[in-house]
């Protein structure tokens, strides 16, 4: 008889496909510590099962409008912290897409976003990334900012779109014909892509930032309001990366 220590690394190596045969293997078997590794890989198989269904709900915009040609989901991360830039990006995916895990980025770990963020740039056909930095957010204003580096990740894809989805805004001086979805990085595979890279991309430059201005915290708060953060902006002032029109009322 395999002791539990043999039978869990025989199910930590086995292929998913072969779980059922691994249940008949060891249904009989009494030992309650095997019934309970039996249960957990049924819940793991039921899990992910769920989320290819999520998964392939979140394909519908995409499946919608595939008969256009390339679809491409649109998102942007950092309207709303006191320092750093606007990151948008775009992404196409190709039509039989299966990566799993896609979401609103804001509702992934900083683990998952990175693991994932790897997996969309090696699978998808292709990724625009735009970006305007605090300056300009001081000159035009954050929403205006937004629209820019939204149009620079379109400008950068290697192949152009015919539709874009676009989490929530319709983007002025875009000819391209677009989708606005609200909450759509949690609805739509491309777009909850484009949330992910985003994210990543903005919070590697604000982990940048921190190493040359620690005193800021930027590496946990990425710029945004934290105490900390308010904190070190009283006691040592505006830096470089500092939105002027967001933090002015926090040094009066």
């Amino acid at each position: 008889m395999n002791t539990v220590k043999e039978i869990t690394a025989e199910f930590e190596a086995a292929l998913r496909k072969d779980y059922g045969r691994l249940y008949e293997k060891y249904a009989a078997d009494g030992r309650s510590s095997v019934q309970k590794l039996i249960e957990k890989y049924r819940k793991k198989e039921q899990l992910y099962l769920e989320e290819i269904k999520r998964t392939e709900q979140m394909k519908q915009y995409e499946k919608k409008y595939e008969h256009l040609g390339y679809v491409c989901g649109i998102d942007e991360v950092g309207r709303g912290p006191l320092a750093g830039p606007v990151v948008a990006c775009a992404v196409i995916l190709p039509k039989d897409c299966q990566i799993l895990y896609l979401n609103d980025s804001k509702k992934l770990t900083a683990k998952k976003r990175e693991e994932l963020y790897d997996i969309i740039m090696q699978e998808a056909i292709a990724v625009g990334i735009g970006m305007r930095g605090p300056a300009r957010i001081d000159e035009i204003n954050i929403l205006q900012a937004t629209y820019e580096a939204m149009r620079e990740a379109v400008g950068k894809l290697s192949v152009a779109p015919q539709i874009l989805l676009n989490d929530a805004v319709t983007i002025p001086g875009v000819e391209i014909a677009q989708v606005p979805i609200i909450k759509g990085d949690a609805k739509s595979v491309s777009i909850a892509a484009a949330s992910i890279v985003a994210k990543v991309t903005r919070d590697r430059m604000m982990v940048e930032y921190d190493k040359i201005m620690p005193q800021y915290g930027f590496a946990s708060n990425k710029g945004y309001g934290a105490a900390v953060h308010i904190e070190a902006l009283k006691k040592y002032g505006a830096t470089p990366i500092h939105r002027q029109t967001f933090i002015k009322n926090f040094l009066e």
